[in-house]
């Protein structure tokens, strides 16, 4: 069945349907879906980034290749 075969079967079910709850459910799926994309970040969590950015300008980060081998030195150590 190709896409288009069964956006239209789905189209046409969902037409039949006249429970209310059952189509709110439907809805939920289909909003969760479409906003997929689209993160909602909390105050803090901007703030964190924010905070973050600072941080790496004044270079106070480790590259991830550096990290990676300092775990693997500490893990060997023990």
């Amino acid at each position: 069945m190709t896409t288009f075969e069964l956006k239209t079967l789905l189209i046409h079910r969902i037409s039949e349907i006249n429970d209310v709850s059952f189509l709110r459910a439907l809805k939920t799926i289909l909003d969760t879906k479409t906003e997929a994309g689209v993160i909602q970040l909390t105050q803090d969590q901007l703030e964190d980034i924010i905070e973050s950015k600072k941080e790496i300008e004044k270079g106070l980060f480790v590259e991830n290749n550096v990290l990676d081998k300092q775990v693997r030195q500490w893990l060997n150590a023990r």
